[in-house]
């Protein structure tokens, strides 16, 4: 039987690595923007490989550049912001939002003071995964910014964890505040007849259950654990906002595929000028 690590010996453990990064930062062998490992909570790859990554599909893919406006929806602890502040110029701006406000508080503290033209916002939305003590439903939430502003938009791995209805307002939130023009950068974990039959034949990371109404789960009890759309309801919905998809959808790894960009779905749409 494996023995439980008394409490005080992690907490020294976390006392004694908060003490090596802060040193390491102070004589300059530690990245000043990189936020100390326990605060990590986006994902579960690699904190800084993962930004430089999705940074190169912001400017490969939706042709960010460094004088425009993005909007990072979920900016998590900086995992974008981070390698951006190399990249967007002072005549450019970020702006990002996340449920958690622990990110959003370090975000400020570390990239704003250095980075006045990157600026976080706490967003009070309930998620059962991030957030349940959430004041405000995802179904119902407007994000704070007016109209029009924005060049660009990424939502990663934002959607895999809104059920339908949520994901439903995000989109339509997305559409009011990008340009007309503007791109949407988002990934998914589509639902499609190649990653259902991966599926079954357990060749996927994850196991989707009781799939019914446009969407499965990892977790029907918490179904914001992680979530997985039918592409035909995404594509429906991007269209029925006014934001066309950019062929081609660039297919992940999740489900088992021996050919694909990223680990999740990419999903490029840009906004429908008015008719």
């Amino acid at each position: 039987m494996r023995r439980r690590t008394p409490g005080w010996a992690r907490s020294a453990k976390r006392f004694w690595r908060r003490c090596l990064e802060r040193t390491l930062t102070a004589v300059g062998l530690r990245d000043p923007l990189l936020p100390p490992r326990e605060r990590m909570f986006v994902g579960c790859g690699d904190f800084v490989a993962v930004g430089r990554e999705f940074t190169g599909y912001l400017v490969g893919l939706a042709g960010l550049r460094p004088d425009e406006r993005l909007l990072d929806v979920g900016c998590g602890i900086g995992r974008l912001a981070v390698p951006l502040t190399r990249y967007m110029s002072r005549r450019g701006r970020y702006d990002g939002f996340d449920v958690v406000a622990d990110g959003i508080a370090w975000c400020r503290e570390k990239i704003t003071r250095r980075f006045p033209h990157f600026r976080f916002l706490p967003a009070d939305v309930r998620n059962r995964y991030y957030n349940p003590g959430g004041g405000v439903e995802a179904a119902g939430y407007v994000f704070p910014y007016p109209d029009g502003v924005f060049d660009v938009a990424v939502l990663a791995s934002v959607f895999t964890h809104l059920t339908p209805p949520d994901a439903a307002r995000y989109v339509a939130e997305v559409a009011r505040v990008l340009r007309p023009g503007g791109r949407c950068l988002a990934t998914f974990f589509l639902l499609n007849e190649e990653s259902r039959r991966l599926s079954a034949a357990g060749a996927a990371c994850r196991t989707f259950l009781d799939e019914r109404e446009g969407m499965a789960t990892v977790n029907p009890d918490c179904p914001e654990r992680a979530v997985a759309h039918d592409e035909g309801f995404v594509r429906r919905l991007l269209g029925r906002h006014g934001l066309r998809v950019s062929e081609p959808v660039r297919y992940g790894s999740w489900c088992g595929r021996a050919e694909h960009l990223s680990h999740q779905d990419l999903v490029l749409a840009v906004k429908e000028p008015p008719a």
